[in-house]
């Protein structure tokens, strides 16, 4: 696995801290944020990553203190500044992340480490938390 990190222009949109581009094999760049750990997705790079080996590596942060950012609702596009829809994963709905339907999708600490891992305890989880 080869990833490399530079610092970004964009803030995070749950925080408001600086975010560093991550490079994941040259070919891809990931925004996170150098405080909460939550990652910037641009549009189709949580798919393409998914399918990266090891690319839950760049997700670095604490799930649980990913979950605390879950209370955070309203939030903005860190490209646009428009308002970002919540959501929850069709087949993971415990895992909610925050999207603009023009640039990508945000989501906390840990929540992308989840989402590449699916087992059969998501499905127990998602019993205990609502879906959005």
């Amino acid at each position: 696995m080869d990833y490399s990190s530079n610092v970004h222009s964009i803030e995070c949109p749950k925080c408001g801290h600086g975010m560093d581009e991550i490079s994941y094999g040259g070919d891809l760049l990931i925004d996170r944020c150098t405080n909460c750990h939550g990652i910037w997705f641009d549009e189709g790079e949580a798919d393409l990553l998914k399918s990266k080996w090891m690319g839950e590596a760049l997700d670095i942060g604490k799930a649980s203190t990913g979950k605390k950012w879950d209370s955070v609702d309203d939030i903005s596009c860190p490209r646009c500044g428009n308002d970002m829809e919540k959501a929850s994963d069709p087949d993971q709905p415990h895992i909610w992340y925050e999207v603009c339907e023009d640039h990508g999708m945000f989501m906390d600490a840990g929540e992308f480490s989840d989402l590449k891992s699916e087992t059969p305890a998501d499905w127990f989880r998602s019993l205990i938390k609502r879906s959005r």
